[in-house]
């Protein structure tokens, strides 16, 4: 009987460290994960949405953190030496989703690259460029020709727009 529990004691030890490494890897904060938007954990989750911005978002994961709830986005690829903007944004807006949806508003979100994480305040600063954003992109929408919004070839070249967009690079 004490061979049989030390052997279970063996594996649970084991399946500790492995999850605790596999959290590391996926660059989550401790607490419990409540929502994942990955195919490799099951169903996927609904999108949160907030009616008043037309805003629909569905963060990688949330984490319970009991009186916070942290979004996480993993971005494949290595990282730039700062987030791209559009990058914090979407962040921005999970933290938002996640204020409304849950009524508990992040500190901050967590944008995981392969080789470094980056903790974004969600600040109120942070928020109302997103709003203005927003707005922006709402009042773009009534227009017929809109300019191109970079000078990047590369992020031409993956657009989904790029066959019928007479702006391409």
């Amino acid at each position: 009987m004490l061979y049989l529990a030390l052997l279970l004691f063996i594996f649970a030890l084991f399946f500790f460290r492995k999850s605790t490494a596999q959290r590391k890897e996926a660059g989550l904060p401790g607490g419990r994960i409540i929502y994942s938007d990955t195919r490799g954990w099951g169903k996927l989750e609904q999108p949160l949405f907030y009616a008043a911005l037309e805003l629909t978002g569905k963060p990688d994961y949330l984490v319970d953190q009991g009186d916070k709830i942290i979004p996480v986005e993993v971005k494949s690829g290595r990282a730039p030496e700062v987030p791209y903007d559009s990058h914090i944004y979407q962040l921005a807006a999970y933290c938002m989703l996640v204020e409304k949806t849950y009524n508990k508003r992040p500190p901050y979100g967590i944008i995981h690259y392969e080789n470094r994480d980056f903790a974004i305040d969600y600040t109120r600063e942070l928020e109302q460029s997103l709003i203005d954003l927003l707005v922006e992109m709402k009042r773009d929408e009534l227009h017929k020709n809109v300019p191109r919004s970079h000078e990047s070839p590369a992020r031409c070249a993956k657009c989904g727009f790029r066959e019928i967009c007479d702006q391409k690079l």
